[in-house]
């Protein structure tokens, strides 16, 4: 054989060893992670409403109390399913939260993604505690269970899983993917960085003081939520790009760190994989309501018609196909 045969096919089988190699360690990584962020609901109430039992139809909760249980085969057998996603701020001495809520319903059918966050100072009945209060104290008084206890409540829809991401740990995320490249509809200031109108390129710290921002915007909190699931998409895309591919080791390791969810590894690799790229399209919707002020505590009020209009948007979206007239 001759040399230059041999020095290619050398190189090649390297290439392959290596290349196996580099799956192998990227993919128990990835599992080490999945397995540092994976926390199950610690709270589980009898008699609650889980999509499992439904197939993706009719998911209401009505007045029960109880948190349903994830839906272990939504993922698995490529059916609807619900997120909640908190980001979650903590202060010393105060368990901290949930600023940033967003729910996801995802249907692998349609290849589609529904996006919508609920104002932090929505005006609601927290279950657990029995009295109305901002839906953004229920993390600060029962965690992650009371928190999608009450969203399964104001939106009488169960949820399937959480991701719950502390928004320190979210600057260094976009940190690990590069940074993200945003478009800024509002010139302002905060926190010592101007942000002007048009494209921005933003690093960890930016982005977290782009995404917090809402006293000067005309839009108050909605505003802030159409920015922060902006950085959300770009946080997602960015995550599984070339670039990102190249950061895999660190990226793994802060979202170890920083996120806890109840979705296991077996099913982050299936969404990765099978799910996640067959979403073609992103929709949002805004929760809409008025500000108003309650023994002088200001509170964002969602009447009953609008947390009805949003209910059947949530469900007309899970449903796999149009339902019959």
């Amino acid at each position: 054989m001759k040399r230059w045969l041999k020095v290619t096919l050398g190189a090649v089988a390297l290439l392959v060893v290596g290349g196996a190699a580099y799956t192998t360690y990227v993919y128990h990584s990835f599992k080490t992670a999945a397995n540092a962020m994976y926390h199950p609901r610690s709270i589980v109430q009898p008699g609650a409403v889980s999509s499992l039992a439904t197939g993706g139809v009719g998911r209401s909760v009505g007045t029960d109390t109880g948190a349903s249980t994830p839906n272990p085969a939504a993922i698995s057998q490529f059916k609807s399913f619900t997120v909640l996603v908190l980001g979650v701020d903590r202060r010393p001495h105060d368990p901290g939260r949930s600023d940033t809520m967003i729910v996801l319903s995802v249907n692998p059918a349609k290849g589609s993604m529904l996006m919508f966050n609920i104002p932090r100072d929505t005006r609601t009945e927290l279950m657990g505690r029995g009295r109305d209060d901002k839906i953004n104290h229920a993390f600060a008084f029962g965690g992650v269970d009371m928190s999608i206890r009450t969203v399964e409540h104001f939106l009488n829809h169960s949820i399937d899983y959480y991701v719950q991401m502390n928004m320190e740990g979210f600057a260094k995320m976009v940190d690990l993917v590069g940074g993200v490249e945003v478009y800024n509809p509002l010139d302002f200031q905060y926190e010592g960085h101007h942000f002007a109108q048009g494209n921005l390129n933003l690093n960890g710290t930016e982005a977290l003081a782009y995404a917090r921002m809402r006293f000067d915007d005309p839009r108050g909190d909605l505003g802030r939520n159409a920015r922060q699931r902006e950085l959300l998409k770009q946080i997602l895309a960015q995550s599984i790009s070339e670039e990102g591919l190249l950061r895999v080791k660190p990226i793994l390791e802060a979202a170890g760190e920083q996120i806890r969810t109840d979705i296991s590894f077996d099913d982050m690799k299936t969404f990765l994989t099978q799910i996640g790229p067959s979403l073609k399209q992103t929709d949002t919707v805004e929760i809409k309501g008025h500000g108003s002020k309650i023994n002088g505590v200001y509170y964002y009020i969602v009447d009953e018609p609008e947390r009805q209009r949003i209910h059947g948007i949530l469900e007309k979206h899970l449903l796999t196909t149009a339902p019959s007239p």
